[in-house]
């Protein structure tokens, strides 16, 4: 083959090389970008893995809580004034909703505030008329705390000084499937009816 040529072969497979690397790199991307919840290369949840917190019963418990049971799993505090009472409210809907399917479901209400969310009064609170039967309220150290929402990479910050400030925090609720896995995240303005729909999905899925 004269030179001129094998230069131009030599080309023109550089240029096709790159192009299917480029396409590869697209799809892949598009594909993390679609399921943001998977580590590249890896395959494992983002969302989920070791803690130790104190139930509102005062045990201590850690991840192998989710074991065996479907899971929703949300950060708040006690002293929030709306979003953590709507979205109890709207899960105490969506147990209803449920119906028999509920008795496979468990919920986990997590406090970014352990400054004044002792396990006593997330008991208290969680009582309350209007929010979900045997919803569990979990708190400890701030150590520990920040080790839970770190884990889930749900946000939380102090804002303000004093007895009254308050704390800004993330608004997903977690569906945690019974191998303890991230199943989906529930958005908080879904609604009772749409999220029952999706737990029932992810149930059926196994």
């Amino acid at each position: 083959m004269p030179r001129r040529s094998v230069v131009l072969f030599a080309a023109a497979c550089a240029v096709m090389a790159l192009a299917i690397g480029l396409v590869t790199l697209f799809v892949v991307g598009s594909r993390q970008q679609a399921n943001p919840a998977v580590v590249a290369g890896t395959g494992q949840p983002l969302i989920g893995g070791d803690f130790t917190l104190t139930r509102h019963d005062g045990q201590v418990v850690d991840q192998s809580i989710l074991d065996g049971k479907w899971s929703l799993v949300f950060f708040g505090f006690t002293h929030c004034p709306d979003y953590c009472p709507t979205t109890l409210g709207v899960l105490d809907a969506v147990q209803q909703q449920l119906g028999e399917d509920a008795r496979d479901m468990q919920i986990l209400f997590i406090s970014i505030d352990p400054e004044r969310d002792t396990p006593q009064m997330l008991g208290d609170y969680l009582s309350s008329e209007g929010f979900p039967d045997g919803v569990m309220g979990l708190t400890g150290t701030p150590e520990q705390v920040a080790q839970a929402a770190k884990v889930y990479r749900a946000y939380f910050q102090k804002v303000g000084e004093g007895e009254g400030y308050t704390m800004n925090h993330t608004l997903t609720v977690y569906l945690m499937g019974p191998d303890g896995q991230l199943r989906s995240a529930v958005a908080h303005d879904l609604g009772p009816k749409r999220t029952a729909e999706l737990i029932r999905n992810e149930m059926a899925k196994g």
